[in-house]
């Protein structure tokens, strides 16, 4: 999950700042992935990870289920920064609906579509 802007980020347990913020590198990275799926759902964020295989862990799955919500992945871990963004922006429409469709369920963001594949 992303957010642009440390002073937009929610009070809790997670420090405000982005995610790329040179005075902490590893921020977030003692935090478990079902944690940090479950708090940005909570949020009303819509998770995307690089790493499609997220769908078949339990634990990181689980949040999604519990709170029938919609979780996007990259179908390519090797994708440059921009290529990702462009990815994602040219799919924005798709995403939108497969978002008002809720879930549970989980997407692969390909090049030319978003494909449901999850739950089988």
């Amino acid at each position: 999950m992303y957010r642009s802007r440390a002073d937009t980020a929610p009070a809790g347990p997670w420090p405000r700042r982005s995610a790329s913020s040179p005075r902490a590198p590893d921020d977030g990275q003692d935090v478990a992935d079902e944690d940090w799926i479950a708090h940005g759902l909570d949020q009303a964020w819509v998770p995307l990870s690089k790493d499609g295989r997220i769908k078949s862990r339990d634990l990181e799955i689980r949040p999604v289920l519990e709170r029938a919500a919609v979780l996007f992945y990259l179908d390519n871990q090797q994708l440059r920064g921009v290529e990702m963004v462009e990815r994602l922006d040219a799919r924005r429409d798709a995403i939108h609906r497969a978002v008002a469709r809720g879930g549970p369920a989980a997407y692969a963001v390909r090049r030319e579509r978003i494909e449901r594949t999850w739950p089988p």
